[in-house]
């Protein structure tokens, strides 16, 4: 099932993005130990079919030490590795190479870089310096670029009848939800009946943070890995026994919504959009499945 673990090293950010999954910034609490790291590596290691590693935040450079050892210890066990990153730290081409050079050095695969209007400018850009770093330094890079969110004009569309068209790459999760979905047009719920974004019977990743949750999407665990560990976890996972994921497997937002009473008085921008405030309604119902809360937002 699985062929990725990724793991969210800390919800702590040097930036706060409005289209940030998971509520991330500086005063974002949560960063996981060397320990919980070897731990959640030994776990995966009991996994058949988990080939890849990915260390993420929040940003994992913030934490620098532990991410290389994170990754050493990664590799030494047969992983591919990979990293998503700001590369906050890149204020110049010899510090992106000073930055890179053990990446490269420990055989990392694939480097993610985030590189839009939401992290930084045109000019003076860190993103741009890494990415030519990880270049030269032949790590397999690319860019994560997400623009504020537009409508799109699709040629031979009649948006009268059509479904409005969202561009820009955003997803509604997290605090996009609070920041990006003014002005957009919206649909009734009765039309997200399905889970466009996730794979939640036959997940192929999920993401492990320091409180244990073990994410099939964000905010949506499968379990806690510091009560029972994770192969465990995934070896007895079954969609349909799930709370929340059988409802959503059945029949998208709608059907969680349907399926616990919650009242759908409003339209939506997408089932992301959609999902999200239903499922914070069902927080306080189901805490050990929707978590952590401070991934719902600073009310919750």
């Amino acid at each position: 099932m699985l062929t990725g673990i990724h793991i969210l090293m800390t919800y702590t950010c040097n930036l706060e993005c409005d289209h940030c999954f998971l509520y991330s910034g500086p005063k974002a609490q949560g960063t996981m130990t060397l320990a919980q790291i070897r731990s959640v590596l030994d776990e995966s290691k009991k996994i058949d079919g988990v080939e890849w590693i990915y260390f993420e935040g929040g940003e994992p450079f913030l934490f620098y030490p532990s991410l290389l050892k994170g990754i050493r210890l990664a590799r030494s066990m047969g992983f591919k590795v990979g990293v998503v990153t700001n590369i906050y730290g890149a204020v110049s081409d010899e510090d992106a190479d000073i930055l890179l050079q053990p990446l490269a050095d420990l055989g990392v695969a694939d480097l993610r870089i985030s590189n839009d209007s939401f992290h930084y400018g045109s000019e003076n850009n860190p993103a741009g310096r890494g990415l030519a770093a990880a270049r030269r330094l032949g790590i397999p890079t690319a860019s994560i670029c997400i623009e504020k969110p537009f409508v799109e004009s699709v040629p031979g569309q009649d948006q009268a009848t059509g479904s409005p068209v969202i561009g820009g790459g955003a997803m509604f999760r997290g605090r996009a939800v609070d920041t990006l979905a003014e002005g957009l047009p919206r649909r009734p719920a009765r039309h997200f009946t399905t889970c466009p974004h996730e794979k939640l019977e036959t997940p192929s990743r999920v993401h492990v943070d320091c409180y244990g949750h073990v994410h099939l999407c964000q905010g949506i665990s499968m379990g806690n890995m510091w009560q029972h560990p994770l192969s465990h976890l995934v070896r007895s996972y079954v969609a349909t026994s799930h709370p929340i994921c059988g409802p959503l497997a059945s029949g998208g937002p709608a059907g969680l919504a349907e399926h616990y009473g919650v009242e759908l008085e409003q339209e939506y921008v997408d089932e992301c959009h959609c999902c999200t405030l239903i499922r914070r309604t069902l927080v306080d119902r189901f805490p050990q499945y929707l978590a952590p809360r401070q991934v719902y937002g600073p009310n919750k």
